[in-house]
């Protein structure tokens, strides 16, 4: 193996042996603690030191790395505390997820790492929001992000490729080229010679680079960052190098010829520096010595704080308050002035007044920007607030997700536009694996509100007309807000705005331009989990959100001799429960009723918390009256026949009658 060193200190040198023998050492000892049941599992880097070593040396220590779980070397080099990593790979307190995760799957701020979920592809696409907050902000700063050449395969790596090339955004995306996906050969993941080849068709720059020659790594890294610092692009880098042990301990490496064992051990990175460092007498057999012993001193030592630490308590309520990140919320009362506004308009003016009073919140969709978004809410944002802020996304939903995760894990704001709810499903992952989990794993909030336009009554047909409000209200981690009227839609997106956890704010599409309401003029907030009570009386309560919230008004004012509590729920998560409880309380009789099919639905829950809650006040079994079992058709008569509205008067008068 060649090392050229002729422009490197010789301090430099010995750090990247030192800094490549540390994990190296960490690992072995792992191993030893995995045989010995002392930790779970174990995904080994052996071999691969260089890569994760000269990449984190070449960056920034306050640039973000996005590292994989055979990286052990980024969090070496970053110089987190051995007895933190310790404590997190046993479960304790002291680690970065209280017990709640294990491995690699956590980050942290304080060092710029922001680490990997199981669902490999998603941190690519983090990292281009990461790497956008950088662009607007005008810093010089680059990201890099780890991947394996099975990953590659994924959605999301192009995904994110694409959206980093579009944008030009200076990412460095780092894919470890190890031979085998798992048992998988590189053979049967792709059909091209390098995973390089592929950079040509998103018109982006590729380099290959020996993974186990540490000097390669950390020189052409350090030249490529300064580069890509100075002028911002992404840039796609092929690591060749290879997996000497299995995915995980426990699934081994019998399918691996023997023979290419025994190339690629000849090719390790630790013991050729290290024969080199000898060679040219920058490492003594005493200094050696002396390294090795700093390092099991420390693991050692380390190993006895975590292994002496208490295991973590079981607590309910530090469970359950970690799921959501603080927010105060704070009541801003709009003036007197009020205009006439259709449901679309209110929603324009809250999301205008938002990017007024929030200079770090960005908007992206597709078609948002001069076309103003497929309802032209977002009409006229550019000319207010530049292209920079009001982003024109392709269509890639999955990575604009990740992209506001980036974007929040970077200190911004963001609000994702999805051209109609259904096709969330094109980001779902993101949504409830990234967005929602972060802050309970790892202390991560996740500032994204996702625009949903949704609902039936349009025609649209089954992939543009869906409520599917019940995919995320049933995710710990989410908010989901449904506003009925103008004036809600306008202050509770002002308040999703303010709210640094995960939003998914439901505008139902019927309701754009046929409902109308007076709205004040200027910015205004309303609080998440409080319900509204619409009418009161004594016979029924009947709960509900939405479109159907103009329904029952209608059942209601063509039944005049019917007395009831109607509730509009406005927001689902965080749900009011006590009001719904003191009305059932008072009626005793209780009808759910929402647009979504019914086995499921939301209505399933809200019936069994009033079962659970006020089941000795019921005179009744709680009804619930919801859309057919069956996706929502395009025909008028067949939508007219799959939506509930011609069904709930007939269902509220038989439970009158109970």
């Amino acid at each position: 193996m060649n090392y050229h060193t002729d422009n490197l200190d010789d301090s430099v040198i010995l750090t990247l042996y030192k800094n490549m023998l540390k994990p190296r050492m960490v690992e072995e000892k792992m191993l030893i603690l995995l045989r010995q049941g002392k930790i779970s599992k174990w995904f080994s880097g052996i071999g691969q030191e260089a890569i994760a070593v000269g990449v984190t040396m070449a960056l920034q220590a306050d640039e973000y790395i996005l590292p994989m779980h055979r990286n052990l070397g980024v969090f070496t080099t970053r110089e987190i505390p051995l007895y933190r990593l310790f404590g997190q790979w046993q479960g304790k307190a002291s680690g970065f997820t209280k017990g709640r995760d294990r491995s690699f799957h956590f980050g942290t701020q304080d060092y710029s790492i922001v680490g990997m979920i199981s669902h490999l592809g998603p941190q690519l696409g983090v990292a281009d929001g990461i790497a956008l907050a950088h662009k607007l902000r005008n810093e010089n700063k680059v990201t890099a992000v780890f991947t394996g050449e099975g990953g590659t395969s994924e959605g999301d790596f192009h995904e994110a490729l694409n959206v980093a090339s579009v944008w030009q955004l200076p990412v460095l995306f780092c894919v470890e080229n190890n031979g085998y996906g798992l048992s998988t050969p590189t053979t049967e993941q792709y059909n091209c010679k390098d995973i390089a080849d592929r950079a040509l068709g998103y018109g982006m720059e590729a380099h290959i680079i020996d993974g186990n020659n540490i000097v390669e790594v950390y020189t052409k890294l350090s030249a490529i960052a300064d580069s890509v610092r100075e002028n911002p692009r992404p840039i796609l880098l092929e690591f060749k190098t290879f997996r000497m042990r299995g995915h995980e301990e426990a699934s081994g490496t019998k399918y691996v010829p023997q023979e290419l064992m025994d190339t690629w051990a000849a090719k390790d990175p630790v013991i050729n520096f290290q024969s080199f460092l000898k060679d040219k007498n920058l490492l003594s057999e005493e200094m050696e010595v002396s390294i090795k012993q700093a390092i099991i001193s420390e693991i050692n030592e380390h190993l006895d704080i975590a292994f002496n630490e208490d295991l973590v308590i079981a607590d309910v309520n530090i469970e359950l308050n970690d799921v959501y990140k603080p927010f105060e919320y704070h009541a801003i009362t709009p003036n007197s002035e009020k205009k006439e506004q259709r449901f679309i308009d209110a929603i324009s003016d809250g999301l205008k007044q938002s990017m007024e009073r929030h200079d770090d919140l960005v908007i992206m969709g597709q078609d948002i920007a001069e076309y103003g978004g497929a309802f032209k809410i977002t009409d006229g944002f550019v000319e207010a607030f530049g292209k920079a802020r009001v982003r024109n996304t392709p269509i890639c939903e999955s990575a604009i997700v990740e992209a506001g995760m980036g974007l929040s894990i970077a200190g911004m704001k963001s609000v994702v536009e999805m051209q109609f709810a259904d096709f969330v499903t094109s980001g779902f992952n993101p949504v409830v694996n990234y967005l929602a989990k972060s802050f309970y794993r790892w202390n991560q909030h996740a500032d994204v509100v996702l625009r949903m336009p949704c609902g039936g009554g349009v025609a649209a047909g089954p992939f543009h007309s869906q409520t599917n409000e019940a995919w995320f209200t049933k995710t710990p981690g989410l908010k989901v807000v449904y506003p009925a009227f103008p004036y809600d839609a306008k202050g509770l997106l002002a308040t999703a705005i303010n709210d640094p956890n995960p939003v998914l704010f439901f505008e139902h599409k019927a309701l754009y331009r046929s409902m109308r309401q007076e709205v004040p003029t200027d910015y205004y907030t309303l609080p998440f989990g409080e319900a509204a009570m619409l009418r009161t009386g004594s016979q029924v309560t009947i709960i509900t959100y939405g479109a159907a919230v103009h329904w029952a008004l209608e059942t209601l004012e063509a039944n005049a001799a019917i007395e009831a509590d109607l509730i509009d729920l406005r927001t689902l998560q965080p749900l009011d429960v006590e009001t719904i409880y003191a009305s059932v309380r008072k009626t005793g009789k209780a009808i759910v009723y929402h647009e979504d099919s019914l086995f499921g639905g939301i209505a399933s829950d809200i019936s069994a918390l009033i079962m659970e809650n006020c089941f000795e006040f019921l005179d009744a079994p709680v009804k619930r009256v919801a859309s057919m079992e069956t996706p929502i058709p395009f025909a008028k008569q067949l939508e007219d026949q799959y939506l509930p509205k011609n069904r709930f008067e007939h269902d509220l008068k038989a439970l009158l009658e109970y």
